[in-house]
């Protein structure tokens, strides 16, 4: 993610921001031009300080937070993140308002990725069959009194993320019992999205005999695969070929794990990159862990300089987390066989971005 400054004071400003701390002035993201601007009340909507454009914020601006804006012929309407959501929570208490604007954020998070590639994301009234919508669910209560959990995953392009995984005690209680090493709300955008995209750009865009070279073959019954995995566990050398357990339970998961991954790297980096992040570390073969990103990650072409400039990253956050008593920010290692198919997934988003351009 990159770092903003406001276009009124010059203070460094940050994507989710609302207010530049410095100068108090409203401030907005303008997508298409990946900026915030400043903003001075105009009439009935807001007018950018420094290039004098009108500006009308995104329609969820009150209800989600939302600090997207759109041209001031567009009022009314909601964001290119937020036009995509199909079914929101019932917005009738503090505690659904909150969940739905922490889904907001991370929703807008992975919009930004979206957008930097130019990865086509067609809503489903542009597009009913290749389009992409999001339900937010709440858990329902049986006749019974038993709660049914809503179970979040992808089907025909509808991405259904269940709102209880705003509660951050929930999620790390599902965390535990799957025993995963990361789960995050971000992190399912990621993931499903991969899905979405598996089908996009790999079924529709004529890459399945390259995909199933290194993933498998997806025709593999998808249902009996999840059971034994949940069965049986992972094989027991799932580390050397696979970027988590999940990934190793069927095809489809492991490059939908691998998609998320690969956004994971590339964000991270581009935050690097806007930090002028240098890690040279004072030990006796300090070229293995040699750091300085002097690239912008999300249009480098070449997928090596992610690979080369991941692991010292890596490495240097996972030290300060444990000086600080938290466990690794980056608890994964990437084979050869791993790097193949985030090269891979690497090669399908820089070929698309490039057609979109």
């Amino acid at each position: 993610m990159r770092l903003f400054s406001c276009d009124a004071c010059g203070n460094t400003v940050h994507f989710d921001n609302h207010v530049c701390v410095a100068c108090n002035r409203r401030i907005g993201y303008v997508s298409e031009r990946s900026r915030m601007t400043a903003l001075e009340p105009s009439g009935d909507g807001w007018m950018s300080h420094a290039s004098g454009e009108r500006f009308v914020p995104c329609a969820n601006a009150e209800v989600a937070a939302c600090n997207w804006l759109l041209p001031a012929d567009r009022a009314g309407q909601l964001c290119p993140a937020c036009r995509h959501n199909r079914t929101i929570p019932a917005l009738d208490g503090d505690k659904t308002i909150e969940a739905f604007r922490r889904i907001g954020a991370a929703e807008r998070h992975l919009f930004y990725s979206l957008l930097a590639w130019n990865l086509p994301a067609p809503d489903k009234t542009e597009d009913a069959e290749a389009g992409l919508a999001f339900d937010f669910l709440a858990d329902d209560v049986g006749s019974d009194g038993v709660v049914i959990p809503v179970m979040t995953g992808h089907a025909k392009g509808v991405i259904t993320l269940a709102i209880a995984e705003t509660d951050d005690a929930a999620r790390e209680e599902r965390r535990v019992r799957l025993h995963e090493p990361y789960r995050t709300l971000l992190g399912h955008f990621r993931h499903e999205i991969g899905h979405y995209y598996w089908d996009r750009l790999v079924r529709d865009g004529g890459r399945t005999d390259a995909f199933r070279a290194l993933f498998g073959d997806e025709r593999q019954h998808y249902v009996e695969a999840l059971e034994r995995n949940y069965r049986d566990g992972p094989p027991p050398d799932w580390q050397s070929r696979f970027v988590s357990s999940y990934a190793a339970c069927h095809p489809w998961e492991d490059f939908a794990e691998t998609f998320a991954h690969y956004i994971h790297m590339v964000d991270a980096l581009e935050t690097a990159h806007a930090l002028g992040l240098v890690v040279s570390p004072r030990v006796a073969s300090p070229q293995q862990l040699d750091l300085e990103v002097d690239f912008s990650p999300y249009r480098q072409k070449d997928f090596s300089a992610l690979a080369a400039a991941w692991p010292p990253l890596t490495v240097a956050v996972n030290e300060i987390n444990r000086s600080l008593g938290q466990r690794d920010f980056y608890p994964f290692v990437l084979s050869q066989d791993i790097l193949s198919k985030l090269e891979f997934v690497h090669a399908l988003i820089s070929s698309q971005a490039r057609r979109s351009a």
